[in-house]
């Protein structure tokens, strides 16, 4: 009877266990629903809104939901079927809004990241659970969402919805948990034999491989930066060239004002991919405007551009050879970036030559930065792109493996000679400093320091010691002498023209810290106390210091007294 109730604690605590764990899986779950929901729900205000301001809506608040929905699942790469067109088909709709995607994959991310986040009551959950239980909810309300748009004017693709949605939500969930554990580097996977893993544990475990893995990451990640910055540059800078041209393609497509602004905002939503198209511009592949229509810095190529669709006015024609060529400005600040970001841990400030990364090393950190560069714009590339509609914008983007290529020779080409130069510029600049430093003494300074030791010392009182020779003199009267000593020496520099150097006077170490010197030092100051200075006991009494009688004291002692 004993036995069985000392084993019911740990089942009740086990059990107690197992629900607990299962409370924080679904509450995990539910965090994936509402993040879906959250962002579903803020597409749908938007668009609420645009049809309550709308003078003319074609349908009711139903149809208006059913278009947020659309929005939501266009923002997670699925392509929509739009059927109420002029020629009676379907046409597609696949150029995924980079800004709207932004929102769901925030919103995943940080759901992931919370989940993971200690709580007091709760049992800790492992990522692959917290992942798996995320993409769950959020999936959930995606398979809702494209039930609800199925029949609708704009309706998705239920395969390409099948696709899209679980590998955005996989990612953004990982990532968000990969944060919240610390960024660890997990192990190598188990199908891989047993010397492979050995041999790459040695090599990526290696501390100098992980600094220059992170290291590229960074390097590659900014470069691309300054990539897409160039792109949104030129693209502006396109739009001032061909304003004209582009407000009137803006008037003629919105007539009122709400269609004005429902255009407006969709410009703001595709100025990330605008980007990326400029980026492709300056890197030289340029992007598709249709079938068989391209533009890249040699001019537009496969017909006129402007009969595709009429935004792409502002694209038209070009501002000469010259100009349009200007554009390798661009790829060229990438790869001065890849350098800099490089070279700024490789080769820091205020740093040895024996400290600063090698040459190769640095080559190498700066290669696979302008690698990891390449990737990421390819796969923005791909992502940018799509079909608007069928016929001549079936192609609508850059070409993803050009683009990828371009920005992969560009950095590498540029960036890794860059790396180089600016590392041998600065460990140059740092061994100036360096020579100056250990260069020998000029001549004037070493006669300067030569007639300063030749000099008397200070003395203070009588008998004290001079620094260069050991001489003794008497007396508080040689420091008016140095002194008037030190004055003539001066005007007869200045006389000569030469410049004076008046360093501090000072007494040597062991000089100054002898007991006859001591000795002296104590009589000169007791002299010029008047008597008021008791004498010191085995110091001795100098000549010319006043006597010091003894008296004896109420308890027999001698004391000193001062007549």
């Amino acid at each position: 009877m004993t036995q069985l109730t000392d084993r019911s604690a740990p089942l009740s605590s086990a059990s107690a266990a197992e629900r607990g764990r299962a409370a924080a899986l679904t509450v995990s779950f539910l965090r994936g629903a509402i993040a879906a929901g959250l962002g579903l729900g803020g597409l749908a205000v938007l668009v609420l809104a645009m049809w309550i301001i709308s003078p003319y809506p074609e349908s009711g608040a139903g149809g208006a939901l059913r278009a947020a929905a659309a929005l939501w699942l266009l923002a997670h790469g699925t392509d929509l079927l739009r059927t109420d067109t002029l020629s009676g088909g379907p046409a597609p709709l696949g150029v995924t809004p980079l800004l709207l995607m932004a929102l769901p994959l925030w919103l995943v991310h940080r759901t992931s990241r919370d989940a993971l986040e200690p709580d007091e009551g709760r049992p800790p959950l492992t990522a692959p659970g917290v992942v798996a239980t995320v993409t769950g909810g959020y999936l959930l309300v995606g398979a809702a969402a494209v039930f609800l748009v199925a029949g609708s004017t704009l309706s998705a693709r239920p395969v390409c919805a099948a696709l899209t949605l679980p590998v955005v939500t996989v990612v953004a969930a990982t990532a968000g948990a990969w944060r919240a554990r610390g960024r660890p580097r997990g192990p190598l996977p188990a199908w891989l034999p047993g010397a492979v893993r050995r041999g790459l544990g040695r090599v990526v475990g290696a501390p100098g491989v992980r600094r220059g893995t992170a290291l590229a990451l960074r390097a590659g990640a900014g470069s691309l930066l300054v990539l897409l910055g160039g792109g949104a540059l030129l693209v502006g800078i396109s739009l001032a060239w061909h304003g004209e041209g582009a407000y009137g393609s803006f008037l003629r497509l919105a007539v009122d004002w709400p269609g004005r602004f429902a255009l407006l905002l969709l410009g703001l939503a595709l100025v990330p991919n605008a980007a990326v198209w400029g980026a492709a511009y300056g890197l030289g592949p340029g992007f598709a405007l249709g079938t068989g229509a391209t533009v890249a810095p040699l001019g537009a190529a496969g017909g006129d551009v402007s009969s595709v669709f009429t935004p792409f006015a502002a694209v038209s024609g070009g501002a000469g050879p010259g100009l349009n060529w200007a554009v390798a400005v661009v790829p060229v600040a990438a790869a001065v970036a890849l350098a800099w970001f490089t070279v700024r841990v490789a080769a820091p400030p205020y740093t040895t030559k024996e400290e600063a990364w090698g040459a190769r090393a640095t080559a190498l950190t700066a290669a696979l930065g302008g690698v990891v560069c390449g990737v990421l714009a390819a796969v923005l590339a791909a992502v940018s792109g799509g079909p608007m509609g069928t016929g001549k914008l079936t192609v609508l983007g850059p070409v993803w493996w050009l683009t990828g290529a371009a920005a992969l020779a560009w950095t590498v080409g540029l960036g890794v000679p860059a790396a180089l130069l600016l590392r041998a510029r600065r460990l140059r600049e740092r061994a100036v400093p360096e020579a100056e430093e250990e260069a020998p003494e000029p001549a004037d300074m070493a006669e300067a320091r030569q007639s300063f030791w030749r000099r008397p010392a200070l003395r203070l009182g009588a008998g004290a010691v001079s620094a260069p020779s050991g001489e003794t003199a008497g007396g508080l009267d040689l420091l008016v002498a140095d002194a008037e000593a030190a004055q003539r020496e001066r005007e007869r520099e200045a006389d000569a023209g030469e410049p004076s150097f008046e360093p501090y006077d000072f007494l040597p170490d062991k000089a100054w810290h002898e007991r006859g010197a001591r000795q002296t030092r104590w009589a000169a100051v007791k002299q010029t106390s008047g008597g008021l200075m008791a004498d010191f006991p085995g110091t001795g009494t100098p000549s010319g210091a006043l006597p010091v009688k003894r008296r004896s004291g109420p308890d027999g002692s001698d004391t000193d007294a001062v007549p």
